[in-house]
């Protein structure tokens, strides 16, 4: 009876560890959590409204931005709006990261880029250690340094100039902003994401954003996405104008 019972002993024990290597051999790699490349998608919500639909009360600079601000879309639109990407302008930054678009993070020696659907537009992000530079000349999307913070990339970009709006709402900004990016990879298949953006130029606090998760889509290329001004005009004479008029209008 006791070798028996000895014997029985033996057998689970080989199972138990049989089946713990298996478990072992079938879970899913760890994940380097500075890692980020890969084709990535901002999870849907927000409609492409930028960084939220409420905003920080405005300055008298901003209001008066805000007030000339026509966009196609929302509860200010109005027919003949003056959506900068319209004229094909950048989306600029940080818009184009609101778009529901793919985009790709590639990493090299000395920079991490963001390679986006939306306008074919290549981002720059320098991780050599470098500091901000004091005055930049203000560009569609800026000069952005970035840094590791445990396991938390943290991006700072200033050089901004105000050509762009924040959000299909129009949401102004000036030259003057000044974002932190802030990126974790909780999983294999998720990087939560926040963003802050000071300008006290046009807006009388600092704006913090809603958390908002990106989502990893595998086997995604990232396809050509030029803007083209004519088939811009065509679709506001058909499609745009006709949907910011009043009901009954034609």
């Amino acid at each position: 009876m006791r070798n028996r019972f000895i014997g029985l002993i033996g057998v689970l024990t080989v199972v138990l560890a049989f089946s713990s290597f298996a478990m072992a051999q079938n879970a899913a790699p760890s994940v380097d959590p500075h890692d980020l490349s890969g084709v990535w998608q901002l999870a849907p919500g927000g409609g492409g409204q930028g960084p939220g639909d409420t905003f920080p009360p405005l300055t008298a600079w901003g209001q008066a931005r805000y007030d000339a601000n026509k966009p196609g879309y929302g509860p200010k639109a109005a027919p003949g709006g003056n959506d900068p990407i319209l004229k094909c302008d950048p989306m600029g930054f940080p818009r184009i990261l609101f778009i529901i678009w793919p985009f790709e993070i590639i990493h090299t020696k000395d920079r991490i880029l963001m390679f986006f659907e939306g306008q074919h537009t290549l981002r720059e992000i320098w991780m050599d250690g470098r500091k901000l530079p004091d005055d930049p000349d203000p560009t569609w999307y800026g000069y952005s340094v970035g840094r590791w913070e445990g396991d938390t990339l943290v991006v700072e970009t200033i050089g901004l100039n105000d050509k762009t709006w924040l959000g299909a709402q129009g949401q102004p900004h000036s030259d003057e902003m000044r974002t932190t990016e802030r990126y974790r990879r909780v999983d294999r298949n998720t990087i939560q994401f926040n963003l802050t953006i000071n300008d006290p130029k046009t807006y009388t606090k600092t704006w913090v954003a809603d958390p908002r998760p990106i989502k990893l889509k595998p086997g995604v290329e990232i396809p050509e996405s030029f803007c083209v001004a004519s088939e811009e005009d065509a679709f506001t004479r058909r499609i745009r104008e006709p949907a910011a008029r009043p009901t009954g209008k034609k």
